[in-house]
């Protein structure tokens, strides 16, 4: 062999190496991460929780979560953070139970200070919040009240974001729902309280909160499939339900210049104390979420990781949004 054939070989030989190397190098981000994860089973949906039928119960309102039977998963011991909300400051209604518990427990192993809002007689349920925001690394702030009042509700943000440092993520949550058979059934004191709680209240707090948010900070409320087909017994509740969706899609073309996002889960049937605190029938509760294609309710923590998607940054381009869950039941 020539000294140029030598050449040939030996530069072929370092090209066949380097490229080795550069495969090598980009193994981790790909075929070598993936056989670094821990590979995860197939979960069925239809089995993974309680179907009904559920045990007739109730409670006073607003109901505690730590008393139902059985009680709701709100991903306590599942829900696992990757850092997509670190440094976050986070105010989240309704943080004791339900989606809001969920979302407050995921935001902080996501690296978020947390504070939650919940009514008094909540108290329960809302240290056991507290104490796995803290247990997550992160500042968990409880403020009780009652958010029919304009000016708690003021305080309340002023509260949060002098406590967190700060405040870049309104989770509008807390929802008063009561059943009735009949419209005549409804006072108009409760009429006023349902609509104080889900719509007077979001307005109270946006406008507040509103100071404190610069671009690239979002709101998120929470909707309903009862916005999209309501339920017969649920005629004020209901009417809530499809405000908060449009005020959701006002605000998001109102906002969105400023770089502001604005966006809302609307959930199907889920597990939570609005439903054995009055907000079903003891008859529709013993079949709750049996109706949906995969026959069972759901749970808070099968929405947690939607409000997580809708705070990160990487739904940047997700504005004027309403993210469904309803078992294959409800819209959008």
């Amino acid at each position: 062999m020539s000294n140029k054939d030598e050449s040939v070989v030996s530069r072929r030989r370092v090209m066949q190496s380097t490229g080795a190397a550069f495969a090598a190098a980009a193994l981790p981000a790909t075929a070598q991460g993936n056989e670094q994860m821990a590979e995860q089973d197939l979960i069925d949906p239809t089995g993974r929780y309680p179907k009904p039928p559920f045990k007739r119960q109730s409670q006073p309102w607003p109901g505690l979560a730590s008393q139902m039977d059985p009680p709701p998963d709100h991903g306590e011991t599942s829900y696992k953070g990757s850092g997509r909300l670190t440094g976050r400051k986070a105010l989240i209604t309704g943080g004791d139970s339900g989606m809001g518990r969920a979302a407050a427990i995921a935001f902080a192993r996501e690296g978020a200070d947390v504070a939650i809002n919940y009514f008094p007689t909540e108290e329960p349920d809302a240290r056991q919040v507290i104490a796995l925001i803290k247990q997550a690394g992160r500042v968990g702030l409880a403020i009780p009240g009652d958010l029919r009042d304009e000016a708690f509700c003021k305080k309340l943000v002023e509260q949060a974001a002098s406590g967190l440092g700060g405040l870049d993520i309104v989770v509008s949550n807390a929802a008063r729902q009561q059943a009735h058979d009949s419209i005549l059934d409804i006072s108009s004191e409760d009429f006023d309280a349902t609509i104080k709680t889900n719509i007077y209240a979001p307005f109270w707090i946006i406008k507040a909160a509103l100071p404190h948010l610069k671009p690239g900070a979002c709101i998120i409320g929470t909707a309903s499939e009862q916005a999209y087909d309501p339920s017969p017994d649920l005629y004020d509740y209901a009417q809530t339900k499809a405000a908060t969706m449009n005020y959701v899609k006002s605000l998001a073309k109102q906002l969105g210049p400023k770089g502001i996002r604005v966006n809302a889960v609307a959930p199907g049937p889920i597990w939570t104390p609005l439903q054995v605190s009055g907000g079903a029938s003891l008859e529709k509760l013993e079949k709750f979420g049996g109706q949906t294609p995969l026959g069972r309710p759901g749970q808070p923590a099968e929405l947690a990781s939607i409000y997580v998607q809708l705070a990160a940054a990487d739904a940047s381009y997700a504005n004027g949004q309403v993210y469904g869950a309803a078992g294959g039941s409800g819209q959008p």
